[in-house]
């Protein structure tokens, strides 16, 4: 949905899907992820806390296990900023704000998945990007091993530098696992991470209109 009011550009997101066509890509043998790796280390893995792994329920898990690590991790592979080559030049040098961009990824601490939703805003100079592949960008660089405050630097760093905008302001709002399951077990505990670049380092009331309208627009 596309919310356009006072000079800006606002996108509300649903929930994301992990290809265009909606379904779920499958890793294949030509992928660069070894597979079969993957499933002996899972079996190790079973057989060192306890587990048969030659148990019905478990036969087919290393196998599920690899390929769910080939669809997960697979931005190591590609390059987000493929998707910010296309950009078309229009008369609107306003701020264009994505919000609610669903994304998971996974720890690389404890290798449990963390999600949320980002928010992306930017400055242009008379060329934007399709509203789509802000989206794809944070699809790409959720999909390997992160850390929040990396991911949300990484992208305001792409964005910066394929659209050269006045300003970037990234986001972040997530839920860890790692947070919830193990360890301190705070469910409820959220964390927020930003990461500004250009006018949004400077003009605090720039950056305070685009944080406003983060949470005001509901």
């Amino acid at each position: 949905m596309n919310d356009t009011r006072g000079g800006f550009v606002a996108t509300i997101n649903g929930p994301m899907q992990c290809a265009s066509n909606g379904k779920t890509p499958h890793p294949t043998d030509s992928s660069p992820i070894d597979v079969a790796r993957i499933r002996a280390a899972v079996r190790e893995i079973l057989e060192a806390i306890g587990e048969d792994p030659d148990r019905d329920g478990l036969q087919d898990t290393p196998s599920r296990v690899a390929k769910m690590y080939a669809e997960v991790f697979s931005g190591l592979h590609n390059d987000p900023r493929i998707h910010l080559k296309k950009t078309f030049e229009v008369d609107h040098e306003e701020l264009v704000l994505q919000r609610d961009i669903e994304f998971s990824t996974f720890c690389e601490h404890h290798f449990l998945p963390f999600s949320g939703k980002a928010h992306i805003a930017y400055l242009p100079t008379g060329r934007v990007v399709g509203l789509s592949k802000l989206a794809r960008v944070v699809e790409g660089i959720a999909r390997r091993p992160q850390v929040q405050e990396r991911m949300t630097q990484q992208i305001a760093d792409l964005i910066e530098e394929e659209l050269a905008p006045r300003g970037v302001l990234v986001v972040i709002d997530a839920v860890h696992s790692c947070m919830t399951i193990r360890g301190v077990k705070k469910p409820g505990t959220s964390c927020v991470t930003t990461s500004a670049r250009g006018l949004y380092q400077t003009n605090l009331t720039a950056r305070a209109e685009v944080l406003s309208l983060i949470n005001g627009l509901r």
